[in-house]
């Protein structure tokens, strides 16, 4: 097996985004259980979120809750791609 790291290249608000959605779901909500059951896998989260938290240091600025919601571009809408969206704002 290759034993070279692998690297995930994500833009700051991509990073900003999933660092707070990772921080809710394993440390405000309990929901990582509920999402991912296989614990074997929890080690690569765990990794990526403390790697996050490591080099964002925006998530400890006065800010941060207005930078969430007005300053981070969705990261389908940094792709390019857009999601349809019902009334009720569900996808399609």
């Amino acid at each position: 097996m290759d034993e070279e790291p692998v690297l995930i290249k994500l833009t700051p608000d991509q990073a900003f985004v999933l660092s707070d959605w990772l921080y809710e779901v394993m440390m405000e909500s309990d929901k990582l259980d509920a999402i991912v059951p296989d614990r074997a896998v929890w080690s690569g989260i765990y990794t990526i979120s403390g790697t996050l938290e490591k080099n964002l240091a925006g998530i400890f600025a006065p800010d941060y809750e207005e930078r969430l919601a007005g300053g981070a571009q969705p990261p389908n809408r940094a792709h390019g791609r857009q999601r349809a969206v019902t009334p009720s704002g569900k996808p399609q």
